[in-house]
């Protein structure tokens, strides 16, 4: 399958690989599932699934993100901003730094090293 759109490497790719990071980062702060599911509105099997590496593996971070992703994390857990915002900002970072054509590039091999569509 050809993936085509910047947008379905967002919401296929990139949107699960930052919800398993928010997952794996409120764990360590020591929050049962049940909690993660509720804070990061997504289900708690989907969140079982994120512990146990079924869902979103093979896309990893740089540490710029990660970085931001510990700090999301935080912030959502003490209800001092929300799921939907800091998805956004993290996602924003993603883009701007090049990541989402790094990633387009690795799953679409008929994207060229010129294309710029997933950072303009």
């Amino acid at each position: 399958m050809t993936l085509q759109q910047p947008q379905e490497i967002e919401v296929w790719y990139v949107l699960p690989a930052i919800r398993r990071e928010l997952v794996t980062q409120l764990k360590k702060q020591g929050h049962k599932q049940k909690e993660i599911a509720k804070l990061l509105q997504i289900t708690e099997p989907a969140v079982s699934q994120y512990v146990k590496d079924k869902r979103a593996k093979g896309i990893k971070f740089d540490s710029s993100i990660e970085k931001m992703v510990i700090k999301a994390a935080a912030r959502i857990a003490e209800h001092e901003s929300c799921i939907i915002k800091e998805m956004q900002q993290i996602c924003k970072k993603i883009r701007k730094e090049g990541l989402l054509c790094k990633i387009h590039r690795k799953k679409d091999k008929n994207i060229g090293q010129g294309c710029k569509a997933c950072c303009n």
